[in-house]
């Protein structure tokens, strides 16, 4: 018999309309996701959860069971204190869990984690204990904490209670859009779709459940391709809410009997959903919540999947993306646009040159970030002197202008960002 069944995943739906800390989140359509694949693709909210992520409802659903001495244990008694590990999102949702139930809560989180989920989860009323450069060695450490029977260790993915919480997102998705054709879920550790796919699959079983990683945390393909669990002590992705570097014989076991296919996708393609979130349906995305939508920009995802025509729903399970994350995202969009550029200009070195270059560029209404001085290149011949300027363009036709006014002026100019 399955780990998590509809009946389990019934029961938490049920437990969670009793509290407010959980809200039914909305279903919107992209049009422009649903041009860029072809599908009609509706977006499943998720990240407008309190806590920014659907983690509170698998937390929620095992901490009211574990107080009342019936979680997954049978024989487990009340508690007054939980211990978890979590790169953030589940760090949160067990905190606010927690703080509603009136018990303590210690969290262990990675001391690479992003410093907004950091103090939000202290914001919450935990304490938290940072320890290690990823999350393997924060499961490790915090599962040292957990030493009496007034405690109970809830963790991110490999507890059935947790996971029969995160299954009622899957319940949801299916009363907003009972024609769904495919649900696209992201997969770290597995909680989120072990328990989506155990459960539109049993209440819809010609619905398509598709699990979504990145290339650097991508241990559920490999590890169907293994036919075991295959672990990465290092994942590397943008996506570090999924990067928990492996799943558990629990979430694998899920996936094998109800997931129907998963597919991986690059940091590239995840940069590229946050930013079409945000631009075009007003959404801000961290990269794990991002995950599912990626893989509609991704061609040979949609292709091998057959998305065109169907009705897709991805998950945007997270919104808590790290301010530095997101300005590198858009960086690399500007770059890739042709709206962030580096111009080298081949000068005199004479007084005033800066100042006259930089006239030029502000008179084609083009804005200057940075510029430096380079004097010591080897190819430089002696009196001369190269400026770089960091420019900001509205695009490729405002860059042939600036280049156009400064060559004009008579200075050699090199666009060193053309390829980016």
């Amino acid at each position: 018999m399955s780990p998590v069944t509809i009946d389990d995943v019934e029961a938490a739906a049920e437990r969670l309309a009793g509290t407010d800390i959980v809200q039914r989140t909305p279903v919107e359509r992209s049009r422009s996701l649903s041009e860029r694949c072809g599908a009609d693709v509706r977006l499943k909210m998720e990240h407008l959860q309190r806590t920014g992520s659907f983690k509170t409802r698998g937390a929620y659903n095992a901490i009211s069971l574990a107080i009342g001495g019936s979680g997954a244990g049978s024989d487990e008694p009340a508690i007054e204190r939980v211990v978890a590990a979590s790169a953030g999102n589940h760090a949160q949702g067990v905190a606010l869990a927690a703080a509603d139930a009136g018990i303590d809560a210690t969290i262990v989180m990675p001391e690479s984690a992003p410093a907004a989920k950091i103090e939000a989860t202290r914001g919450y009323g935990a304490e938290v204990v940072l320890r290690g450069s990823a999350f393997p060695e924060a499961m490790a450490h915090a599962q040292t904490l957990v030493d009496d029977s007034g405690t109970r260790f809830v963790h991110a993915f490999d507890d059935p209670d947790v996971v029969a919480g995160q299954g009622t997102l899957g319940l949801e998705v299916l009363d907003q859009v009972p024609d769904a054709d495919t649900v696209l879920v992201p997969v770290g550790g597995g909680g989120l779709a072990g328990g989506v796919a155990a459960a539109v699959k049993a209440r819809s079983p010609e619905t398509r459940v598709v699990g979504v990683q990145t290339e650097g945390a991508s241990t559920l393909s490999e590890s169907l391709a293994a036919g075991e669990l295959v672990a990465r002590e290092e994942p590397d992705t943008i996506a570090d809410g999924i990067a928990t570097g492996g799943l558990s014989d629990l979430t694998f076991g899920l996936l094998r009997e109800h997931l129907d296919d998963v597919v991986v996708v690059s940091d590239d393609d995840v940069a590229a959903a946050i930013l079409l979130l945000l631009e075009r349906a007003k959404q801000l995305i961290e990269g794990a919540g991002a995950t599912a939508a990626a893989a509609l920009l991704n061609d040979d995802a949609v292709d091998e999947l057959g998305l065109a025509g169907e009705t897709v729903v991805p998950l945007l399970c997270g919104g808590n993306i790290d301010v530095t994350t997101l300005k590198e995202v858009v960086t690399h969009a500007l770059v890739d646009r042709d709206q962030l550029i580096e111009l080298a200009v081949r000068i005199d070195d004479t007084p005033g040159t800066m100042g006259e270059i930089s006239t030029l560029i502000g008179a084609e209404r083009a804005n200057i970030r940075t510029v430096r001085h380079e004097r010591s290149r080897p190819d430089l011949p002696v009196g001369d002197a190269d400026l770089v300027f960091e420019v900001e363009t509205n695009g490729p036709a405002h860059v042939d202008r600036v280049l156009r006014a400064v060559r004009e002026a008579g200075y050699e100019v090199e666009w060193t960002t053309q390829e980016a």
